[in-house]
């Protein structure tokens, strides 16, 4: 099938953009691949402290004579996505020394839940979490013993920050390794309902603690299709999981084979073999475009409009919210997954799942086939699934149709013609809109607004009775530089109230929603923020503003706005309590939302 034409404009404007700083990237790559890894040339003294601890693989480690895997897992129980990972280096190390290499523990990274922070002050270091990961995993790769990679972690920051590290060790072959989604509990509507509820008053907090407990219930991932089920997406559509392996529930024995043969294949994938395929060619132009494409087919995570330019960056490729939007004219919606349906990725999966949206994004034109992957050549090998026949793992043709329209449907038939995401551009700044679970009719606000500088002052207003006509809520000094950019899906419940209610309503911030942020028309990622000297900075309670995700519009109605001074706001609380006051440095150095929000500037 021909290219799409705006596939082909997009993919060059960003291989055109990227080339000085993509030049630089590969050429330090090359470097690093002549280099090799440095276990055969450490001294002696180097040599015994890696591995002593090795048991029986220290003397094949001594002789440098098979490959060495590293492990860098964001393993810890209290993370449900993560808790499964307790299993896997040990059923990798027995599956590579069988094979013939070894494998060890590189070292581990910080794995945060949002869904405990939303709402609290440990939100306010969820984004940065993103890149303490990267620095974590660029120390246990540090030790340049290894000839191959595998990356543990799943959820929001976690698999964009290892991407980002992985990118510095480019020259590695990577394969990252899901725990899968826990098994169907509460449906995730029924879970909302309960919510909006007790913000009402009507349900009691006994009644809420148990509707959240029938949801979260397990080991694995959430199974709404927030920003840790986007990244999984991402890793299939980008090349870097086995075929078909994002979905698979934990502790299963396909699970269990699909990590075990992802070891493997990572091993298989160095320099050592006839099959290097280092990440740096993984990670291409088209395949951070084939990402794009895949986020606006699903309708993911808004929070991946900030990771994706952050990890693409690590690779020297520069991408814009301008490439997002043009993508997502132009590619169908064809998956509906609460919060944009009423399926959760269990049932998405069984329906046809990612296998299903490839074969047709692919005969659409809207996808790059000429990828390379962790599995071969052409992202056509990702239209296959795993299965497991007499205990072997074999890839058979996926289904070529949907069991289930109301999940997932051909590109000729989509939910709608275009992707779930809108920018947003005018006098107001730039910010970006998940429109795909938004109705129609609620995608244009033309209202008031009310300006608060936090999320807290909000809610007390909605106590309050404050809200009683149509209002654009504003929530500003939410940025990077001003408090770490914290999620508002506290927020979600009480809108919907005031939506409910027949009031036009809107969200417009600086600050960012959940990945699961849903019906209500919210404007955020707000550039510049109000810290950095934005317009939103010098809005008063009354003025009028409107959000208009068909047309891309985010305007201020009143006049004289800009003329006005920038407001300021007391951040001292922002910057201490519960680890607040050690990313001070990365509150001064960050970048804007557009740019990735991320402390590492260009690589």
């Amino acid at each position: 099938m021909p290219l799409h034409p705006m596939l082909e404009r997009v993919t060059e404007r960003v291989i055109e953009r990227s080339a000085p700083s993509r030049r630089r990237y590969l050429d330090r790559m090359a470097a690093a691949k002549s280099q090799g890894p440095a276990r055969a040339h450490l001294s002696c003294s180097g040599q015994a402290h890696a591995f002593a601890a090795a048991g029986p693989d220290q003397g094949r480690l001594a002789e440098a004579s098979v490959g060495n895997l590293g492990i860098v897992t964001a393993y810890n129980d209290m993370l449900s996505a993560h808790q499964p990972f307790e299993r896997y280096p040990t059923l990798i190390r027995d599956a590579i020394r069988a094979a013939g290499g070894t494998a060890q523990v590189a070292g581990g990274v910080p794995a945060m839940c949002d869904g405990v922070t939303q709402g609290e002050a440990g939100m306010e270091l969820s984004l940065f979490s993103r890149d303490v990961i990267a620095l974590a995993t660029g120390v246990a790769l540090s030790h340049n013993t290894f000839d191959a990679v595998v990356y543990l972690g799943v959820c929001d920051k976690i698999v964009p920050g290892l991407i980002i590290a992985a990118q510095s060790f480019g020259h590695l072959p990577a394969v990252f390794l899901p725990a899968g989604p826990m098994v169907s509990g509460l449906p995730n509507d029924e879970k909302a309902k309960v919510r909006q509820r007790f913000a009402e008053g009507k349900a009691s907090r006994e009644e809420l603690l148990a509707a959240e407990m029938a949801a979260y219930h397990g080991p694995g991932t959430c199974t709404f299709y927030g920003t840790a089920n986007t990244n999984q997406m991402l890793m299939e559509f980008m090349g870097l999981h086995l075929p078909g392996s994002s979905f698979v529930n934990p502790n299963t024995d396909l699970r269990d084979a699909l990590t075990v043969e992802g070891a493997k294949r990572a091993l298989s994938l160095s320099a050592l073999g006839n099959h290097y395929t280092p990440v740096c060619d993984v990670l291409d132009e088209k395949a951070f475009v084939n990402g794009i494409v895949g986020l606006n087919a699903t309708g993911g995570s808004t929070n991946l409009l900030i990771h994706l330019i952050a990890m693409a960056r690590a690779g020297g490729i520069i991408l814009d919210w301008e490439d997002f939007c043009d993508l997502s004219e132009v590619t169908p919606l064809i998956a509906r997954v609460y919060p944009n349906g009423m399926a959760d990725v269990n049932q998405f999966h069984a329906a046809g799942g990612l296998g299903f949206m490839i074969g047709q994004l692919l005969n659409a034109g809207l996808l790059h086939d000429d990828t390379k992957t962790v599995a071969g050549d052409g992202l056509e090998n990702y239209t296959a699934e795993p299965k497991l026949v007499d205990g072997a793992l074999n890839w058979t043709p996926g289904s070529g149709e949907s069991l289930n329209t109301g999940i997932l449907r051909p590109a000729t038939d989509p939910f709608q013609d275009t992707g779930g995401l809108s920018r947003l551009i005018g006098s107001l700044g730039t910010g970006v809109m998940k429109v795909s679970a938004v109705a129609p009719e609620h995608r244009k606000v033309e209202a008031p607004c009310r300006v608060f500088h936090d999320q807290d002052a909000v809610k007390a207003a909605f106590k309050a009775g404050e809200f009683t006509g149509d209002t654009i809520i504003v929530v500003r000094f939410q940025g990077p530089k001003a408090n770490g950019m914290p999620e508002l899906h506290s927020l979600t419940p009480l809108l919907g109230i005031l939506q409910g209610r027949g009031q036009k309503v809107a969200l417009v911030t600086d600050g960012r929603m959940s990945g699961a942020s849903g019906k209500v028309p919210s404007a955020i990622h707000v550039c510049p923020e109000a810290l950095d000297g934005g317009p939103i900075a010098q809005l008063r309670d009354g003025d009028v503003l409107r959000v208009d995700a068909e047309a891309g519009v985010l305007q201020i109605i009143t006049e004289g706005v800009l003329e006005r001074p920038h407001a300021t706001a007391n951040l001292e609380n922002n910057t201490w309590g519960v680890g607040r006051e050690l990313f001070s440095t990365f509150r001064g150095a960050v970048g804007s939302a557009n740019t990735g929000a991320t402390v590492f500037g260009d690589f």
